[in-house]
């Protein structure tokens, strides 16, 4: 199975990106997914769903112990024809 996931962590700064945004960043970075994209305002990747799952877990820890006070995710099954 292939998911598609769209996530932000809060609170936002536009002067500068705090630090638990810069922690998502590296760990998506250093995830093995498929394809991420990495936006002021939103993020997404894509993969097979272990590979996904497993860095959204370690991006939930790891953002919330960098301060983050919400993360907000949406989880997609990629379509079929997609896959």
């Amino acid at each position: 199975m292939r998911l598609t996931v769209e996530f932000t962590t809060e609170p936002f700064d536009l002067d500068e990106p705090p630090g638990h945004a810069l922690v998502a960043r590296d760990v998506i970075q250093d995830a093995e997914l498929d394809a991420f994209d990495i936006g002021p305002f939103g993020n997404t990747v894509e993969g097979e769903a272990s590979a996904v799952l497993g860095a959204i877990d370690a991006l939930l820890r790891r953002t919330l112990d960098a301060g983050a006070t919400r993360i907000s995710l949406q989880v997609n099954v990629a379509a079929e024809e997609d896959r």
